[in-house]
């Protein structure tokens, strides 16, 4: 009975089942294909708009789709020659963090968001944005100063008052207290 040779380190596909390396080359050879290249159809009911891969009533209307596959040219998605070039928007001067001292400051849409994930109260932000953070207020107070006062539980027992006073629309302070 004649031995086998073993399997050489120079060729690796040796040691690939043969349903492996077939399966690879059936997926190797749909990706090559044109299979994006699919019609697409538009269809207009009463239950809304759908897409299908099939003319779904006399209403359907074929929708061109674009090849989105890796390749191509670099420049099929540049501007067109013939079309005049936007100018360019004029720059806005930034808005400064605070105004004559007061209280109310620009917040930018990132720092905001932030703020309000993490039911944050700082100061500068407006009625709405604590209402926000902190959901509407349960006690309120307009003499001497307007404050909003929230109650903070722990197991069912009162923890932390949390007092939040504003001057001019806009939160002044915040400030933590024990009861």
């Amino acid at each position: 009975m004649p031995a086998t040779a073993p399997a050489r380190a120079d060729r690796p596909w040796r040691r690939l089942s043969r349903a492996v390396r077939v399966g690879s080359l059936v997926t190797a050879g749909l990706l090559c294909s044109g299979a994006g290249a699919e019609p697409v159809y538009r269809c207009d009911n009463g239950n809304g708009v759908t897409f299908a891969d099939q003319p779904c009533g006399d209403d359907a209307t074929r929708i061109q789709v674009p090849d989105n596959r890796l390749g191509g040219r670099l420049d099929s998605n540049l501007p067109r020659d013939d079309v005049e070039p936007k100018p360019p928007p004029e720059a806005t001067p930034p808005v400064p963090d605070s105004v004559d001292d007061s209280p109310c400051r620009y917040i930018n849409s990132t720092q905001l968001r932030t703020y309000l994930a993490r039911n944050q109260v700082v100061r500068g932000m407006t009625r709405e944005q604590v209402r926000k953070a902190f959901g509407p207020p349960p006690e309120t107070h307009s003499v001497p100063q307007e404050a909003w006062v929230y109650h903070t539980d722990y197991y069912g027992r009162l923890y932390e008052l949390t007092f939040v006073y504003f001057r001019d629309g806009c939160v002044d302070s915040v400030q933590y207290r024990k009861p």
